[in-house]
């Protein structure tokens, strides 16, 4: 995977100890400070969202260069991936506390989950997102990754405020069963609210929160049931994406050849180390 710039950002995996505390800080003050996430004693005491997943996972990452320094980079937007072949060697994976991920489990090809996706307020018109989207298609191709994976969150935990979307996405885009996971049943929430034709199409998609519909957009699932998240303010559903939309659309788009056609200010750097 190659570092890439654009402008005065840079898209590249965290390779320090350093890197992975400023993607911590950036989103300790999205959820907790922006979205209102209930930190843990530890979280708070360190203002850094932190978990038992972030060091075995990788971690995508928009450095803005104009900021900080090499020891303490400003990260501003950031993607954390954890691959099948990581996470059947340690505790499995995160989204496991909410969701009986079934066939995922037992597919014999690799599966990555991603999360803990965030982009600092002045960024999220300038770019990074794309850049981050980009990360994804090079990482899973470079992985050879045919099924990615994830909560995907939508804010606030007022079931009747969302009942439009859940069964929106519970009529139009639910997961063939070979694919589907299912919240589990102590957390389960029917998201079959209002019937298939109760359903305002146009109002449920603009309502629907803009990475949910990045996803949507690439042919991506959800799984069976909802999960209301209290410490981060959330009502949680499963997206799955099979991978060869994401590939086929960035990779394609982002090829070298249309790269250096289409922009000089995209230009690619040195190749960072992928660790896990």
């Amino acid at each position: 995977m190659e570092t890439l710039r654009f402008n005065n950002l840079e898209l590249r995996l965290a390779k320090s100890a350093a890197d992975i505390d400023a993607a911590q800080a950036l989103r300790y003050r999205i959820f907790y400070e922006e979205m209102g996430a209930t930190p843990s004693a530890l979280c708070k005491s360190l203002a850094r969202d932190t978990d038992r997943f972030d060091e075995i996972c990788d971690h995508l990452l928009v450095i803005d260069l104009e900021k900080g320094t090499d020891a303490a980079p400003y990260v501003v937007g950031t993607y954390r991936f954890l691959r099948s072949s990581i996470a059947r060697k340690n505790s499995g994976f995160y989204s496991e506390s909410e969701f009986d991920l079934g066939h995922l489990n037992v597919f014999p090809g690799e599966i990555m989950e991603l999360g803990r996706s965030c982009i600092d307020a002045a960024y999220r018109r300038r770019g990074a997102m794309q850049l981050l989207w980009r990360g994804i298609a090079t990482y899973i191709h470079q992985y050879d990754v045919q099924i990615m994976f994830g909560c995907g969150s939508i804010h606030g935990t007022d079931l009747k405020e969302q009942a439009r979307v859940l069964s929106y996405l519970h009529h139009y885009h639910k997961a063939p069963g070979h694919l589907r996971p299912r919240a589990l049943e102590e957390h389960y929430i029917p998201m079959k609210m209002m019937k298939r034709k109760e359903v305002d199409i146009e109002q449920a998609h603009r309502e629907l929160p803009p990475l949910l519909k990045g996803y949507l957009r690439l042919g991506g699932y959800i799984g069976d049931g909802a999960v209301i998240d209290h410490q981060f303010n959330t009502i949680d559903v499963c997206v799955i994406v099979e991978t060869e939309n994401v590939t086929s659309k960035y990779i394609r788009h982002f090829s070298r050849d249309r790269k250096e056609k289409a922009t000089a200010a995209v230009a690619t750097g040195n190749p960072v180390q992928i660790y896990s």
